[in-house]
């Protein structure tokens, strides 16, 4: 018998649906993108959420267009097309300082956050634990417990987030598989040295443990820093995952294209996940992105000079504020001390940063995993007008929102 459309539930049925998860009870959704929804429900200029406000590079916007009437919108390889794998291998190839297969040992995902994924869920088991530096990129411990492995987290003390590097091992004694190292780092900005990451290396050789790169803002890193890929060191080509994406370098966040390079047995097991995560990335876009992954180093010397400026110019703008910050090392972004506003939350900050003073920040306690409540992360990747005016607007931040009876930490 058919149940008649206009059928209403009477009150006195009890109706319940089966149970959730419980490994996804505790999420939340992303901070990062709510404060994106803050920003625009205010007007705000949005500092918040990692995009920036110019436009891609004229060459691969020209060949999107022509790519619109080409060939290209059906499936692609499911690990990525052939010729944009033959491109990053000979562009990584260069950096990372070895011949990479472009059939054997690339993936490319729907960007790095799905790059990450398949990686953990191709390293590790339920039960399994896994090393995470904090501060972190928020997606890092979920994608843990996604995995159905324990968050182990090991603390970089602020203001040059270095490591103890018997707490790291503390990580790795009480069994952690896996590391995740994001460098340079979101949120901090820190840059590893080559010393560090021999440290890690050792850990990871002495523990048998695979390592987890995010290595998103390898371009961007500010004199005289410099990035090491962590692949590259000795002995660890047999033990890394890099995972890394184009959104950041060609300032495409929207077309979400990401990869993993890893041993071809690490390799092949992460296209049997992603596989069947999401099929395959976005076959156009693959297509319109080569161009991209073909320019030569000036391309890179001239987004690194681009984002140094920027540094320069918000950094500038902030001591002229006499506004606490950090001062990142790589990346774009950088992390305020509001002790001075005396607020319990750096939500509650933030949310009245961007209603009454008019931009959007992401509070600093979704990146730490210890009680950090006096940090909120800002990013510079706009044109400088934008900077400028975000500036302007905190040239009133303290007559806007007064201090809270004193300082806190």
């Amino acid at each position: 018998m058919k149940t008649p459309l206009n059928y209403q539930m009477s009150e006195k049925e009890d109706v319940t649906m089966p149970g959730l998860s419980r490994r996804t009870a505790d999420f939340t959704d992303s901070v990062i993108r709510r404060m994106t929804r803050v920003s625009n429900r205010y007007g705000a200029v949005n500092l918040s959420q990692g995009f920036p406000d110019f436009d891609p590079p004229r060459a691969i916007l020209d060949r999107l267009a022509e790519v619109a009437l080409e060939d290209f919108h059906q499936y692609s390889v499911t690990w990525g097309a052939q010729n944009f794998r033959e491109a990053l291998a000979e562009k990584q190839s260069k950096l990372m300082g070895r011949t990479i297969d472009p059939n054997g040992e690339i993936v490319v995902t729907c960007g790095s956050t799905e790059a990450m994924m398949a990686a953990m869920m191709s390293l590790v088991d339920p039960g399994d634990k896994v090393a995470v530096f904090s501060p972190f990129y928020e997606n890092y411990g979920a994608d843990a417990i996604l995995s159905g492995a324990e968050p182990v987290y090991v603390p970089l003390a602020p203001p040059d987030f270095g490591f103890d590097p018997e707490v790291l091992e503390d990580a790795f004694r009480q069994g952690a598989k896996a590391l995740i190292l994001c460098n340079p780092s979101n949120p901090c900005g820190k840059v590893f040295t080559r010393e560090e990451l021999s440290i890690i290396a050792s850990l990871a050789e002495k523990y048998d443990a695979w390592v987890v790169t995010d290595e998103v803002y390898e371009h961007i890193v500010y004199a005289p820093w410099e990035h090491v890929y962590f692949a590259s060191l000795p002995g660890m080509w047999e033990r890394t995952v890099s995972c890394s994406s184009l959104s950041k370098t060609y300032s495409i966040t929207g077309w979400r294209l990401g990869y993993t390079i890893a041993p071809p047995e690490a390799t092949d097991r992460i296209k049997k996940v992603h596989d069947f995560l999401t099929v395959g990335a976005a076959a156009p876009l693959q297509e319109a992105a080569v161009t991209g992954l073909r320019f030569g180093p000036e391309y890179y010397a001239d987004l690194l000079a681009k984002y140094t400026a920027k540094r320069d110019l918000f950094l500038r703008g902030l001591d002229d504020l006499n506004i606490p910050h950090t001062v990142p090392q790589g990346a774009y972004y950088v992390l305020l001390d509001i002790s001075e506003f005396g607020f319990d939350s750096d939500l509650a900050f933030c949310e009245a940063l961007a209603r009454d003073v008019g931009v959007g920040a992401v509070p600093g306690s979704s990146f730490f995993r210890e009680p950090v409540n006096h940090l909120i992360r800002l990013h510079f990747a706009k044109k400088d007008e934008t900077l400028c005016a975000a500036l302007d607007r905190l040239a009133d931040l303290r007559k806007k929102i007064p201090a809270r009876g004193g300082r806190r930490s």
